[in-house]
């Protein structure tokens, strides 16, 4: 098959610069408004990546925050330019990277659908031809004359994604944004991106829902701190990288450097415990549990949001826990170390191994947020107290119900 994109050694290095003040410029800045000094801290996003890609393969891109899949991304988008390397591509790229990539936040959305046409090198009727099926698919017709600055982020996604896949790329590049829509939205996606594929054109996706990658791609590439470990066929490339990703669960939350947020409040620890809050190895579907969260504030916070998402073996999200949806948002915590009770008084998984992402808001900004922050087993039980065990291999989430006749 005929190469579509050949990277060769690319690398990425991004100086950061930190403000540095020395105790004598302290004492005399006021008077001689010395310029503060700034140090360049090297930090190498990519080392020494190389892979080839052909017309139409479909290359799942995984890895943890920060590994470099979306640098990666920018780099073959030609967003930014890389240190070291070089990139040969054949064909014509969309990218969708962030919500607003390629959009003129002053044109309205009908405005954008041509802007981004003339920018790929259609001409004026082919992108007529495909107008009609752009809109239909984002589902944005009534603010079609509207600037885009006044659409919500859901809106924004939906129109680009719709723009990128039908203005027929022979490259489409898509990262996480999708997480943006809704579950519909997102299934919409992933099967628009399958009509693409399967007509020849060539799929880069970036995801954290593995079961997503594996339902789309035929390759995968995992990155871990700008270096490439694995790439291959996604049937052997995911479990070494489900494998790491366990491994790296244990080391203890207090530890975990792969964290975003500003650190007001951060999160130490996770525990599984019974109805007697008694710590428990493995909760059992159907008993009451208490998943107990651990939290450090650095400082006095108000408003505080904590939520925990959980995923199945493949990274499907398929439960979330937030004091924000049952409007239980803690008003004030107060500096020091506080337990976080999440009571689930009927457990609804199925027996298994999951894993839990944290996420925290105070005062509308993130804490501290630790993606894969751990794990835990649930046993098989009686959900139902019907003196049987549900099914395996039927559902992931077990719901109560009854039935009657009449």
């Amino acid at each position: 098959m005929s190469k579509i994109i050949t990277v060769q050694n690319i690398s990425k290095l991004y100086k950061l610069r930190h403000k540095v003040e020395s105790e004598d410029q302290f004492l005399v800045k006021s008077l001689f408004s010395r310029r503060n000094k700034q140090t360049a801290k090297e930090f190498w996003a990519l080392q020494d990546i190389n892979f080839e890609i052909n017309a139409g393969d479909k290359l799942g891109i995984i890895g943890r925050n920060g590994a470099g899949k979306s640098t990666l991304l920018k780099i073959l988008s030609r967003i930014v330019a890389p240190t070291t390397g070089r990139i040969e591509y054949e064909g014509r790229i969309a990218s969708l990277l962030e919500v607003g990539t390629g959009f003129h936040p002053e044109l309205s959305g009908r405005e954008n659908i041509f802007l981004n046409g003339s920018i790929l090198g259609m001409s004026k009727s082919e992108i007529k031809s495909k107008f009609d099926e752009i809109v239909d698919f984002a589902e944005v017709e009534q603010f079609l004359d509207t600037p885009v600055k006044r659409y919500s982020s859901g809106m924004y996604v939906r129109l680009a994604f719709a723009v990128a896949a039908h203005l027929e790329p022979e490259i489409l590049i898509v990262d996480e944004v999708l997480a943006v829509g809704d579950a519909a939205f997102q299934k919409k996606c992933l099967g628009k991106m399958k009509d693409v594929s399967s007509a020849g054109r060539t799929i880069l996706f970036v995801s954290h829902n593995m079961a997503a990658v594996q339902n789309l791609c035929d390759h995968c590439l995992y990155l871990k701190n700008g270096k490439m470990i694995a790439h291959g066929k996604t049937n052997d490339v995911l479990p070494v990288y489900l494998r790491a990703s366990l491994e790296s669960q244990l080391v203890s939350l207090a530890d975990r450097e792969d964290r975003s947020g500003n650190g007001s409040l951060r999160f130490k620890s996770v525990s599984l415990r019974n109805s007697k809050n008694e710590s428990i190895v493995a909760a059992q579907c159907g008993d009451q549990v208490i998943l107990q969260i651990e939290v450090e504030a650095t400082t006095d916070v108000s408003n505080v949001v904590v939520s925990m998402g959980v995923d199945d073996n493949m990274g499907q999200r398929i439960a979330h826990y937030s004091n924000d949806v049952t409007n239980q948002v803690f008003d004030r915590i107060s500096r020091g170390t506080h337990l976080v009770n999440i009571f689930v008084p009927k457990f609804p998984l199925k027996s298994g191994e999951y894993t839990f992402t944290l996420y925290s808001t105070a005062n509308g900004d993130i804490a501290d947020w630790i993606q894969e922050a751990g794990s835990f087993t649930v046993e098989a039980g009686d959900f139902f107290n019907s003196g049987k065990l549900p099914p395996e291999g039927q559902a992931s989430i077990f719901i109560d119900h009854s039935f009657s006749l009449k």
